[in-house]
Formats: structure tokens, sequence, C-alpha cells
């Protein structure tokens, strides 16, 4: 008897749990169903973003690789054709890359105030990453070195001369090339001595530096 009891409400139990999850289904089941497609669809939409991802920066180191090779093969007006389109549908980096190949270009072909401001315009957009930008400043002191003043050089390369940042050397560099450039002897031979004097120069920078050094000693100016 007290076997049959035992069956009879199990029995009984997992009626009532089919009812409760019957209940329960009825009122949510819809929900529950959204939910599961929402959590599908992320998923489905996670991997196809990151699938974009790779195939886009893929495809457009592709065409900057393609527009470096044509400035190399001399076809420049090719270069700054495939460099333009690159700058308008390239994805991550590349259009800002693609923008400071094709600024180098505009100099190489004359327009070397253009370049200058293309750089200086880079660098100072805050929405990039300050060595993109930094890059950009250091890259307009040097083509202002054969086409503008100390004071130009300066305003872009200056900030950069500070000890700890990384570009430090190439900025003081710059600026001892501009001051040399100027007549400043004195200036430039300060420039120059930091670059001698920092342990952390590179050797080819620091053998330059020393040999403008040499050069400014041997010209008398330097007092």
């Amino acid at each position: 008897m007290a076997n049959q009891d035992d069956s009879f409400i199990r029995e009984v139990n997992e009626e009532l749990r089919s009812e409760q999850v019957k209940a329960v289904w009825t009122r949510f089941g819809s929900v529950i169903i959204g939910i599961a497609i929402l959590i599908v669809v992320g998923t489905i939409g996670k991997v196809g973003y990151e699938y974009w991802h790779e195939t886009s920066a893929s495809q457009s180191g592709d065409e900057f690789l393609a527009a470096l090779t044509l400035s190399r093969e001399n076809k420049t007006d090719e270069a700054l054709a495939a460099l333009a389109t690159l700058e308008k549908d390239g994805y991550g980096a590349y259009p800002v890359l693609a923008k400071m190949r094709a600024a180098t270009l505009q100099a190489q072909k004359g327009d070397t105030a253009g370049a200058v401001k293309v750089f200086s315009d880079i660098s100072k957009d805050a929405s990039l990453p300050q060595a993109m930008r930094d890059a950009s400043r250091l890259r307009a002191a040097y083509l202002l070195v054969d086409t503008g003043t100390y004071e130009q050089v300066s305003a872009e390369a200056e900030q950069l001369a500070v000890p700890g940042n990384g570009m430090r050397h190439s900025a003081r560099e710059v600026l001892g090339l501009a001051a040399y450039k100027a007549g400043d002897m004195p200036k430039a031979k300060t420039w120059f001595q930091q670059i001698v004097d920092d342990a952390e120069t590179p050797r080819n920078l620091a053998n330059r530096a020393q040999m403008l050094l040499d050069l400014i000693t041997a010209s008398g100016k330097a007092a």
C-alpha cells in the first residue's frame, strides 16, 4: 500500500510540474524565444563584425601596399590616385596613413607648403593616436628646415624635444639643423650636444650630431 501511495504522489508531482511548465510557457514562451533569438543574432553579429573587421583591414592594407609600390616605381600620379581612394574608403588607420604618404609625394612634386599644411593638420587632430600626431608634427618640421624659419620649425618640433619623449632625438636633430641653416651656431650646438649626451640616442643619429658639432667648432662660430 505504501508503495502505491508513493507512486501516486510522484505521478501527482510530475503532473503538477508539467502543468506549471505549461503555464510558464504559455505566459512567457514568446519572451523566452525572443531572448534566444537575440542571443543567436548577437553571436552572429559579433562573428560577422570580426570577419568584416579582419577582411576590411586586410583589404585596406593590401591597397596601401599597392600604392607604395606605385610610388616606388615613380608612378606618382597613379599612387596619389590610389591613396586618395584609400583616404576616402579605407579602414582603420589606413586613411590617415594614406593622407600622410600622399603629403610626402606632394612635397616631392614641389608643393612643400601644401604638404606641411597636411602634416600640421594631422598633428592637431585630437581623434588620432598621439604617436601618429607626433610623427606628423616631426615630418612637417623636417620639411620646414628647407623652406621655413627656425621659429616655424620650433613651433612644430620643440615640444617633442623633451626628456622621455620617444621622438626627442629626431626633434633635437631637426631643431639643430634649422638653427644651423639659420646661422645660429650656439643654438645649433646646444641641440646637437643634447643628442650626443643622451645615452639613448641611436648611434647613427649621434654620429651625425657629433659630425655637425665638429663642423661648428671648426667654424669658430659656436661661442
